[in-house]
């Protein structure tokens, strides 16, 4: 009896080529992904902005002014001193930290509107491009 002995399998080559082709795949599917956590990022900076905004105003209309720089967001959550009118606790938090996880910049008075108040994006830094541009209040 004659038997061919049939092999069947994955050479080293196959299993290459489809390992080259899966690394490819991640590669472009991590460098997309890795862009959209960035835009969530400087989307969750501008809602939170947003909030403060709202927050900041109610501020003002129960004591008649924003906070200082020395009160700072602070003040949001707890009575600075002996205001008479201050009607808080405005958030119901602490004072989040930006999505960097560095504190929010406040400025009384501010340079671009009655108060700024920013975050200095990715890169830590005033200013930057892309990712690393701040998210402010006034743009």
């Amino acid at each position: 009896m004659d038997r061919k002995k049939n092999h069947s399998g994955i050479t080293l080559i196959e299993l290459l080529v489809v390992m080259v082709i899966i690394a490819m795949f991640a590669t472009i599917v991590g460098q997309r992904l890795f862009r959209n956590v960035e835009k969530a990022r400087q989307t969750t900076a501008k809602a939170q902005i947003s909030e403060f905004e709202s927050v900041l105003d109610a501020f003002r209309l129960d004591v008649g002014r924003y906070p200082t720089n020395e009160e700072g967001l602070q003040s949001l959550r707890v009575r600075p001193g002996s205001l008479e009118r201050w009607d808080g606790p405005y958030l119901r938090k602490d004072v989040p930290l930006d999505p960097w996880q560095r504190a929010y910049v406040y400025r009384f008075p501010g340079q671009h509107s009655d108060y700024d108040l920013y975050s200095l994006g990715a890169d830590g830094q005033e200013g930057g491009e892309g990712e690393d541009a701040d998210v402010t209040n006034w743009k």
